[in-house]
């Protein structure tokens, strides 16, 4: 299954195979650091708003794509919440890996993991950041980095296929 997850509210893109699409459908609330998701109730947020299976729909994707406007090099405020109530999908404990401290593997699946941002005037400083970003998160989730994107607007994003 591919995740998508978006900040494009109205997100009518051409998707191929099995999907979900996680985008701004009511108001997401900010993951309050509880361990709630790794203690009372492990891979599921214990905040109850829509977005609370984050991490469960991550254990079942084979691929997630993040659609974003491009914010300093980074995801926009709706994408960064949602994969802050995400952070389930790992373990609460920790392992060495290639030398670096990442959280455990909670579920078998490898997500390959890609991002198209859009946006004005984005740099190319801004550019490296967000790459830098998402091949960093892809370690963290024990997934493949499979390519950054950029476009000039959302509009430049119609006729994507993902």
């Amino acid at each position: 299954m591919k995740l998508i997850v978006t900040d494009i509210e109205d997100f009518d893109f051409k998707i191929e195979g099995e999907h979900k699409v996680i985008n701004p459908q009511g108001n997401i609330k900010h993951c309050i650091g509880c361990f709630g998701c790794w203690a009372k109730t492990p891979g599921e947020c214990v905040i109850h708003d829509g977005y609370e299976r984050t991490s469960l729909d991550m254990g079942l994707c084979d691929e997630m794509i993040i659609v974003s406007e491009c914010y300093y090099g980074t995801v926009s405020p709706f994408v960064k919440a949602a994969q802050d109530r995400a952070i389930s999908y790992v373990q609460g404990d920790f392992i060495i890996k290639n030398g670096e401290m990442h959280h455990k593997h909670r579920y078998p699946n490898t997500i390959k993991l890609s991002a198209h941002f859009y946006g004005e005037d984005i740099t190319e400083d801004e550019k490296k950041t967000a790459k830098d970003i998402i091949e960093g998160n892809a370690e963290n989730f024990h997934g493949e980095f499979n390519g950054v994107y950029f476009y000039k607007s959302k509009d430049e994003l119609k006729g994507l296929k993902l």
